[in-house]
This record gives structure tokens, C-alpha cells and sequence, in this order.
């Protein structure tokens, strides 16, 4: 029988020995949400926490009971735009990156 690695440390540890890999999950997690997509953006923005920041500090930076922040990036979760634009702002922060919104036009 193969060993496995649990997933989500995997990612973890990616993120946290590749700053590009960081900064793309971040981008996805902005596009998913502008696209529509916030479940699968709540989720990479929870492994974004747990490999950066962290929840305390999260916690400690924007004001908000970290429980309180676990339970906006559930995959039930609901945040308010000011509760996302300060998560957003967090992360961007300690991987030190502007973000920049693009559009595309549809055919």
C-alpha cells in the first residue's frame, strides 16, 4: 500500500517554500470570487491563512475573533466585502504583491 500526503499540508508547505505559488493561488482566489466562484476562493483563501499569516494574526490584523474568520472561509461561509477586503489585504501584505483587476471581453 503507497503512503499518502495529507493535501492540504501540501499545499502548505508549497506555499511556504514558493512565494510564486503563493501568489497564484491568491490570484485565482481573487478571480474565482469576481467570477462567481466563492466556495472554491473561500477555500484557497483558508489555505493561504494557514500557510501565511495564520489565524490568530488574521485575527489580530483585522480586528475579527479568529474563530469568527475560520467560519467566513468555510465552504458555508459568508463574508462581508469589508471582512474579504481585509483578508485580501492581509495576505497581499505578507506576500508583499499589489493586485491589479483585468478585464476580459466575453465573445
Amino acid at each position: 500500500m503507497a503512503l499518502t500526503r495529507n493535501f492540504k499540508q501540501t499545499v502548505v508547505e508549497r506555499i511556504e517554500r514558493d512565494p510564486e505559488f503563493a501568489k497564484a493561488l491568491l490570484d485565482e482566489a481573487a478571480t474565482l470570487f469576481l467570477s462567481g466562484e466563492p466556495e472554491t476562493a473561500r477555500l484557497i483563501l483558508r489555505d493561504l491563512v494557514n500557510a501565511t499569516v495564520g489565524f490568530e494574526h488574521l485575527a489580530a490584523l483585522t480586528d475579527k475573533p479568529s474563530k469568527s474568520l475560520h467560519r467566513m472561509l468555510s465552504p458555508k461561509g459568508n463574508p462581508s466585502m469589508d471582512n474579504l477586503a481585509a483578508i485580501f489585504d492581509a495576505i497581499r501584505t505578507r506576500l508583499n504583491v499589489g493586485i491589479e483587476v483585468h478585464t476580459v471581453e466575453l465573445a
